[in-house]
Parts: structure tokens; sequence; C-alpha cells
């Protein structure tokens, strides 16, 4: 791809973290933005701050095809088309398997999973009419899992192998498919996850690197990187691609063995945590989801 100076863009989940931090970067690179997000507030203060008419916004929830075909719509009839997707929205959960409310468990999925599913599947004749490009945001999670995290550990292989598919579906129709790999990112999901005392307690456990939070700026510098290279894999920071080739080894239990040390203790606290809480999600994706 090069230059994104004049391509159309579409990022879900753009009024936060990483997806706001690659839409701020790619508007300074000369792109057109369509960005969508359960939000509204937020979503028009990142517009405003970028301003210009290179920007378009949509509420639109990932779970909804409808929705999201309505959004691409936007995007064609503002700008033509759309060169790139980026299926970014997630959402995290906290609990165990035995305890976390099958509701909580099934909307992880839905939102990081099949919102992927329905972001690509409405873009896509746009993106294959163009050669564009996708980018599908997974995470170390695909690789390593977590106590606790079942959920999200699950709908993040799972999207990985989504583009691991696509790539190959797509590849003689010149589109470049990649998917995003990253551990902890100072983003409102890791931030608010440590409301947790819980999980703030795992993180500081887990082993080298692993407990380690890069900044969204780092991030979104090296996911502009990828996307203008069209790249098949973003790894942020750099070392999460060992993970991907060491992933055999990682799932042994002489590679577990401090993990399943803490766990016995630490999971029956996180499940009264949030039980006391009244929720498995962060205060404020608790709130979206009651809306």
């Amino acid at each position: 791809m090069g230059s994104v100076n004049g391509k159309v863009v579409l990022i879900t989940g753009g009024a936060n973290g990483i997806g706001a931090e690659v839409a701020r970067r790619l508007h300074g690179k000369g792109a057109k933005l369509v960005l969508t997000d359960l939000d509204e507030g937020v979503l028009a203060e990142v517009a405003s701050s970028l301003g210009g008419d290179r920007v378009v916004t949509v509420v639109a929830d990932v779970r909804d095809l409808a929705a999201m075909q309505a959004a691409v719509a936007v995007g064609v009839e503002r700008f033509g088309g759309i060169d790139v997707v980026i299926a970014n929205a997630g959402i995290g959960a906290f609990g165990s398997v035995l305890e976390i409310d099958p509701e909580a468990f099934k909307t992880v999925v839905d939102v990081n999973l099949m919102g992927v599913f329905y972001t690509v599947r409405a873009a896509l004749p746009s993106i294959i009419e163009r050669r564009g490009y996708v980018l599908v945001v997974s995470s170390l999670a695909a690789f390593a899992a977590a106590p606790g995290m079942a959920s999200y550990d699950a709908s993040k292989a799972g999207v990985e192998h989504f583009a691991n598919s696509l790539r190959l579906e797509l590849a003689h129709r010149g589109v470049d498919v990649g998917s995003a790999h990253m551990s902890w990112i100072d983003t409102p999901l890791v931030r608010e996850s440590k409301e947790l005392s819980t999980f703030q307690e795992m993180l500081a456990k887990l082993p080298g690197p692993l407990k380690n939070t890069t900044s969204v700026e780092e991030c979104g510098e090296t996911f502009v990187k990828g996307i203008e290279g069209r790249k098949s894999r973003i790894y942020c920071p750099r070392w999460v691609g060992l993970a991907r080739w060491l992933r055999p080894l990682i799932a042994t239990p002489l590679a577990e063995r401090d993990i399943r040390k803490f766990t016995p203790d630490l999971l029956p606290r996180m499940d009264a945590e949030a039980a006391a809480l009244g929720r498995h999600f962060s205060e404020r994706t608790d709130k979206l989801e009651k809306r």
C-alpha cells in the first residue's frame, strides 16, 4: 500500500484506545476515515479533534450486520469506497468458566468474534473492488491463555484463525489480510480491568514481559507501519511475535507452572470480587451494554 494518503479507512472501536490513536495517525497522513463506536459522545470528540471533511462517524454495534452495512454505505457514499477495514472493536470480561454469567461470556464472543465477521463481511465488497487491506485485531491472548479470561482468550484465538482463513480466500483477489497481536496496551480496556484488585494482582504475578504495559502511542505507530506495509501480522511489542512461534511450549505444564501455583487462590477471589460488583465487565462497558 505504501502511502495511506487519500485512502478510505473504516475503523471499528474508533472512539477510544488503539482505534482512536490509529485514526489520529492515519488522518495525519492524509487518510479519509469512517469511525464507528457505541460511545457516541467520545466518538464525536475524536472526530472534532481531527477536524476537517475527511472524517465521518457512525454510531453502530458491530454485533449487528445491518448496522455495519449501513456504516460501510455511509463511507461509500461520502468517499466513494473503502480501501482498508480495521476490525478493532473489542471488550473483555473477567471470571472463571464456572462462575461467569453465561450472557457475559456470550457478549464477549459476540463482540470480539462475530463483530469482526460482521465488520469484514460488510466492508468486503468494496475492499475487493479496490484491492484493499483487512486488519483483524487479535491479541497475545491468541497464543497464551490466562485464568479468568476464557471468553477473551477464546474470541481472540478465533479471530486469529478467521484472519488466516480469510487471507487464503482473498489472496487471488489482490486483497491482503493481517492480524494484530498485542500484549497489555495502556488503553481504557486494560486500565478499566485494573478496577479489579485481583486482576492487578494477576498481572503482577505473570512471568517476564507478560506483566508489562505498552503505551498506546507505540502501539498506534506499529499499527500504522503494518497497515502501510499490508503486513500479514503485526506485533506490539515485537516480542509478541516470538510467543506465536513458542505457542506449543507456552501451553505445557512446565511453562504454566507459576500461573498454576497462584490460580487456586486468586481465581475464587476474582469471582468473589466480580460477584460483589455485580458485573463481569468494566464499569464503562457495563454501562454501554445497558443502554
